[in-house]
């Protein structure tokens, strides 16, 4: 699963990557090097920190379907006990 950015979002990420560079290294980054970084970055480090997410997502759905029974579980034919 390829983790693509919208285009509304692809100007809004490279001008990112640009401030950072002008800010943390003092350079200049053209938009080609900084789309470039960005796509690196994409298809090599997103799916590291895209996986981690659906790993705690899928560890914290597992958590509270276990204990569905515990908080949905009404007793049945309790009234004349």
């Amino acid at each position: 699963m390829a983790i693509e950015p919208t285009k509304e979002q692809l100007p809004e990420l490279i001008s990112s990557i640009q401030s950072y560079f002008r800010e943390e290294w003092d350079q200049e980054v053209s938009e080609l090097k900084a789309r470039l970084l960005l796509d690196y970055v994409m298809k090599e480090i997103a799916p590291v920190a895209y996986n981690k997410g659906i790993r705690d997502a899928e560890s914290y759905f597992r958590q509270k379907i276990e204990d569905l029974p515990g908080s949905c579980h009404e007793d049945e034919l309790s009234y004349w006990t």
